[in-house]
């Protein structure tokens, strides 16, 4: 046997182990074709319509996710301009006061009239305080009350025969209560009974 023979022996063997390759090939890809023809329509049906209602599942989720970070976002505006403007209406309500002692200084700066400015003064405080009232702030009662210190302030403590012991009798600084939270305590004096000697 020459050569050229030898090659065309080897040729022949390649082409029939790559037709049993191709072959091989196509009864795979049958098998694949049955198993799929296997399936009955009523279920490829049925996996048709979920595949369907999952894309629409995802879209959905995807809208209320921009959605939810779009409300996220305007939630955060609101709350910025909440706090900023927060004091707005009680501004507006304590500027005639401003301009009521500022008034109250122009006459006390053209007559002697004290009594006339001590009046004038005294109503702009009353007008002060009821714009406080309307924002929910209270002032404390202190002198002649118990001590309580969820309340008040021991300042210092005074000897009195004629009280009772851890009574309010003087006032340095009243205390005020917004909407019935402390926020700021009467600093008070305290009456305690007298050491003997």
């Amino acid at each position: 046997m020459n050569e050229k023979e030898k090659d065309l022996l080897r040729e022949e063997k390649e082409e029939k182990h790559e037709g049993r390759g191709e072959s091989a090939d196509k009864h795979e890809e049958h098998r694949k074709k049955k198993k799929k023809e296997e399936v009955p329509p009523e279920v490829k049906k049925e996996l048709e319509e979920k595949d369907e209602k999952i894309k629409g599942l995802e879209e959905r989720l995807l809208y209320l996710q921009a959605d939810f970070e779009n409300f996220k976002r305007i939630k955060a505006k609101e709350k910025q301009d909440l706090l900023k403007y927060a004091n707005e209406v009680i501004i507006r309500e304590l500027l005639p006061v401003i301009d009521n002692l500022e008034l109250a200084l122009k006459h006390a700066e053209s007559t002697e009239d004290y009594k006339g400015i001590h009046e004038g003064v005294k109503i702009t405080l009353n007008e002060f305080m009821k714009v406080l009232e309307k924002a929910g702030v209270k002032s404390i009662e202190a002198v002649g009350q118990k001590f309580d210190p969820n309340f008040h302030e021991a300042f210092y403590q005074e000897e009195h025969e004629d009280m009772e012991p851890d009574t309010v009798v003087s006032e340095f600084q009243k205390g005020y209560l917004l909407n019935e939270r402390l926020i700021r305590p009467s600093r008070v004096g305290v009456s305690k009974k007298p050491e003997i000697q």
